[in-house]
C-alpha cells in the first residue's frame, strides 16, 4: 500500500531567472541563470548530484526532445537526465522525478530544472504545434480564452452569480496579481493597475477581458533536492521538506459524458483531495498558510480556490471580494504575482511556485515577505483546457511542521 512520500525529501536550494521578454538570453542561458542561484543556494558542487530532470511543454526548437541541453549547459557529470513534458504542469512533473528519485533512494540529490523560450516564437500566446494539416498534436481544438469563458459562464450559471458580480470578481483577482507582481524584482508585468482598468478592458472572449488573461513569457527555474538527513549533514537548519506531490489527468469522462457541467476542475478535486490526505491536512482553509495557482485566467484563479477546498462551491468569488486571498489575507494567494504577472514560461512555471514557496517559508521573500510565519504552502498547476486537463499539487513546509 502507498505510503507517500511526507518528510522524506528536502529542498536544497532553489533558484529562478528573471521571467519576460529575455531576447538577451537563449533557453541555457536561461537554465545556467535558474541554476547558479540553486546551486549556491544549496551550497554543493555539480559534480555531487546524481540525476537530473529538465520540464519543457513547448520549447522543441530551443530545447529539442531529450534532456541533453540541460546536461550541456550545466557541464552535469554524466548522469541521467530525463526530459519531460505534461503541458503547464511540465515544471512540476520535472520536480516529481526529482522528489522521487530521492525518495525511493535511486539518488542521494537529484536536480529539477523547468524552462521555456516562448518569446521568440513570435507568437502572442502559446504556439501552436501540428502533425500534418488538421491534427493538432497537442489534442487541444478552440483557443484559450475561448475555452476559458465557458468555464466562466457555466460556473456563473452554476451557482446563480450575477454577471456584475463575476466581473468585479476576476477583476479582483487580476488587480491584486499586479499589486503583487509590482513587489517582485523578477516579475514580467510589475504595474499595478486600478479595478476600473481591469473592468472596462478590452475584452479577449466576454467574459474574459485583457486583464483577466495571463501572457507568456521566457523563463527558468530549478531545485535540487535530498534527503533531511543529507541536508542536516550539509550544515541546513531550515530545512523545507516536501509534505505531499500529487497529480491527476483527465481520463475523458469530462468530455465526454453528460456528468459534469464544466464550472469546475474535476482533476484539481482528486489531485487535492490525495495531497491533503499525504500532508496530513485536515482543514485547508484553516491549515494553508499560502498559495500559488494556476491563474492563466482571473476566472481559473477563483474557481480553483473551490476545487482546492478551501472555499465552499459557488462561494469563492465572495473570498475573492472580501480579500480573503489578498496579500495581507488568512490564505494569500500569488504573493508574487502569480502566472498573471511573475509569467508563464510554461515548463518553468512549477517550479516557479515552489520556488516562492520555498523563499516565504525560509523568511527570504523580501518585500512580499508573508509576515506571519508560513507552515503549508501550496502551489498548483493545471495543463490544458476545463475539459481536458491534468492537475499536479505540490505542498511543501519546514520539516517541524
Amino acid at each position: 500500500m502507498a505510503r507517500g512520500i511526507k518528510d522524506k525529501v528536502a529542498i536544497l536550494g532553489m533558484g529562478c531567472a528573471k521571467f519576460g521578454e529575455r531576447w538577451d538570453k537563449d533557453a541555457d542561458q536561461l537554465m545556467v541563470e535558474a541554476y547558479e542561484e540553486a546551486i549556491a543556494d544549496a551550497g554543493i558542487e555539480t559534480s555531487q548530484i546524481d540525476a537530473a530532470w529538465l520540464g519543457a511543454a513547448f520549447d522543441a526548437v530551443n530545447i529539442g526532445p531529450s534532456g541533453i541541453p540541460l546536461s550541456v549547459a550545466l557541464r552535469l557529470n554524466d548522469i541521467g537526465v530525463t526530459k519531460v513534458e505534461n503541458y503547464c504542469a511540465s515544471g512540476t512533473e520535472s520536480f516529481r522525478g526529482a522528489v522521487y528519485a530521492v525518495a525511493s533512494g535511486a539518488a542521494d540529490i537529484a536536480l529539477a530544472m523547468g524552462v521555456e523560450k516562448l518569446k521568440d516564437t513570435g507568437y502572442g500566446g502559446l504556439p501552436v504545434r501540428t502533425r500534418g494539416t488538421t491534427h493538432d498534436m497537442i489534442g487541444i481544438t478552440g483557443s484559450a480564452p475561448g475555452n476559458f469563458a465557458q468555464l466562466a459562464a457555466a460556473y456563473r450559471a452554476q451557482h446563480g452569480v450575477s454577471p456584475d458580480d463575476l466581473k468585479q470578481a476576476m477583476a479582483h483577482v487580476s488587480v491584486k496579481s499586479h499589486a503583487n507582481g509590482a513587489k517582485n524584482p523578477k516579475a514580467h508585468l510589475r504595474n499595478a493597475i486600478t479595478m476600473e482598468q481591469a473592468i472596462n478592458a478590452p475584452t479577449i472572449a466576454a467574459p474574459l477581458g485583457l486583464f483577466d488573461c495571463c501572457g507568456v513569457s521566457d523563463g527558468a527555474a530549478c531545485a535540487i533536492v535530498t534527503t533531511p538527513e543529507i541536508a542536516r549533514s550539509l550544515g541546513k537548519t531550515d530545512i523545507v521538506t516536501v509534505k505531499a506531490l500529487q497529480i491527476a489527468s483527465s481520463n475523458g469522462w469530462e468530455a465526454q459524458g453528460s456528468g459534469w457541467n464544466g464550472s469546475y476542475f474535476h482533476t484539481t478535486r482528486v489531485a487535492a483531495a490525495k495531497a491533503y490526505d499525504e500532508a496530513g491536512i485536515t482543514n485547508p482553509r484553516e491549515q494553508l498558510s499560502l498559495m500559488e495557482v494556476h491563474d492563466c485566467f482571473s476566472i481559473t484563479e477563483l474557481v480553483t480556490m473551490e476545487d482546492l477546498f478551501v472555499s465552499k462551491e459557488g462561494e469563492g468569488w465572495k473570498d475573492v471580494l472580501d480579500g480573503f486571498f489578498d496579500a495581507d489575507g488568512q490564505v494569500p494567494c500569488q504573493i508574487d504575482g502569480g502566472l498573471k504577472c511573475f509569467g508563464h514560461p510554461i515548463g518553468a512555471s512549477g517550479l516557479r511556485m515552489i520556488y516562492e514557496n520555498y523563499l516565504q517559508l525560509l523568511g527570504r521573500a523580501g518585500e512580499r515577505q508573508r509576515a506571519k510565519q508560513p507552515v503549508f504552502a501550496l502551489s498548483h498547476n493545471l495543463g490544458g483546457m476545463p475539459n481536458s486537463n491534468v492537475s499536479s499539487i505540490a505542498i511543501v513546509g519546514l520539516s517541524d511542521a
